[in-house]
């Protein structure tokens, strides 16, 4: 293998601060945009949790007999309704 004369680029060129700008939270939350929201029919709702397991923002809540939604952490992906097996959840357009 044939040694470059000179390297790609020089590392002493690089910051040590490479993410300086992911110091502040952002105080939207993911509720702030979302479009669709998700509903539970709570009298198809059997509790088996394959919504929670599949939400990617962990915004499902345990209720006594169904789950339900924390609708300030949820951005209305429709995961949850796509991948429970009962149907219990739709997604309704968010009102302004």
């Amino acid at each position: 293998m044939i040694k470059q004369s000179k390297p790609l680029f020089d590392a002493s060129t690089i910051p040590n601060d490479l993410c300086p700008i992911a110091v502040l939270q952002n105080p939207m939350l993911p509720g702030d945009w979302r479009s669709m929201r998700p509903v539970v029919n709570r009298d198809k709702c059997v509790k088996c949790a394959v919504c929670w397991l599949y939400c990617p923002v962990q915004c499902v809540v345990e209720k006594s007999a169904w789950f339900d939604f924390d609708l300030t952490t949820c951005k209305g992906c429709g995961i949850c309704m796509r991948e429970c097996p009962h149907g219990a959840i739709h997604m309704v357009e968010e009102s302004s």
